[in-house]
């Protein structure tokens, strides 16, 4: 994925300015920044939630405003903040969704083994046909998670996964980003608040502040305290555990 001097604008607040960002192929790229620095409108506008007002986005070298919607989906799956369904569904009639773009309302017998790879690998089988509104927010985060896994995408889009979880499930939100990169070989995007998770889960860190990107590299290259200062306004520590830079704000 490739984006080109992308502008957005309401109306005299620039919230994207500028952007050029290379996504690294197979790897968990992790935006983060201060509150309004374009994070979630530059994750938007990639997945053609929300419209821009100039430049461009390339998936597979092919503009993004090129897509026809349905091959769009093939491609590109997002799980947004606001995931949640007022329907009573339960985990396999949910991960089913994921082959839509494939196979509309009729699965095939082919989809049904692909819905089931994908809820055993979220080890869900013993609760797949339970109702979502049974299960724990672990349980229900990891059935929209077989969602992905089944709609079967070279890129995910993860807004914010971890808000509103504790930290086991936040931790397990990053371990299943972890399944999807590593095993199996998707591109993960996706926007984080919390520093460390990023520093320790993802492949590579896109830093924003003010609808621009500072900085862009490995988390050891963006993990350091004159990094965050810039970035954040506050002094940081930075710590050494398991090789992985930790920060302390303060």
């Amino acid at each position: 994925m490739k984006i080109s001097n992308l502008n957005k604008n309401y109306g005299e607040f620039r919230a994207l300015n500028d952007i050029n960002l290379e996504i690294p192929k197979g790897k968990i790229t992790a935006f983060i920044g201060p509150n309004g620095a374009g994070k979630s409108t530059l994750m938007h506008a990639i997945s053609r939630l929300i419209k821009f007002d100039s430049g461009s986005v390339e998936i597979n070298g092919k503009n993004l405003n090129e897509w026809k919607s349905g091959d769009l989906a093939k491609h590109l799956a997002i799980l947004t903040q606001s995931n949640n369904t007022n329907m009573k569904l339960s985990v396999r009639e949910l991960v089913n969704f994921g082959r839509f773009p494939y196979s509309a309302a009729k699965l095939t017998n082919e989809d049904k083994k692909i819905v089931s790879k994908a809820i055993e690998k979220m080890e869900l089988s013993e609760i797949a046909d339970c109702y979502l509104d049974e299960l724990s927010g672990g349980q229900r985060q990891r059935a929209y998670i077989a969602m992905i896994i089944a709609q079967d995408t070279e890129f995910v889009l993860l807004d914010e996964p971890t808000n509103n979880l504790d930290i086991y499930h936040s931790i397990s939100m990053m371990k299943n980003a972890g399944i999807l990169s590593k095993e199996l070989n998707k591109t993960v995007i996706m926007v984080l608040h919390e520093l460390n998770l990023a520093a320790f889960y993802s492949d590579f860190i896109v830093a924003m502040k003010d609808g621009k990107i500072v900085k862009f590299g490995t988390p050891s290259e963006i993990m350091t305290a004159e990094n965050l200062k810039e970035i954040y306004g506050v002094e940081f520590e930075i710590l050494q555990i398991h090789g992985k830079p930790m920060s302390v704000y303060f």
